[in-house]
């Protein structure tokens, strides 16, 4: 009884400290490719900087120099760069 009772709070514990997180960053991330669209700048996994020329479905154009633009799949982009004003607007608040 007292071995159930062990694995019963080790399986809580996993659930609480492994699997909610992981989820909850899943989200994030699924919203966060969503909010793309023309203008932003992104990173690639891949390392590369650019900002987004034209969006498809699942597919970015991403403007890596100037006139060169690279197709790449949505799911490539990491994360999206803020512009420098946005950081200043939010500590007023």
């Amino acid at each position: 009884m007292q071995l159930l009772i062990i694995y019963g709070v080790i399986l809580v514990g996993l659930i609480f400290f492994y699997i909610l997180p992981q989820r909850r960053k899943a989200a994030e991330s699924a919203a966060m490719l969503a909010a793309i669209e023309e203008g932003d700048e992104v990173f690639m996994t891949s390392g590369i900087y650019g900002f987004v020329s034209a969006v498809d479905s699942d597919t970015l154009w991403v403007e890596v120099a100037p006139n060169i633009d690279i197709k790449v799949a949505r799911s490539a982009i990491q994360g999206k760069i803020a512009p420098p004003g946005a950081a200043d607007a939010d500590d007023e608040d």
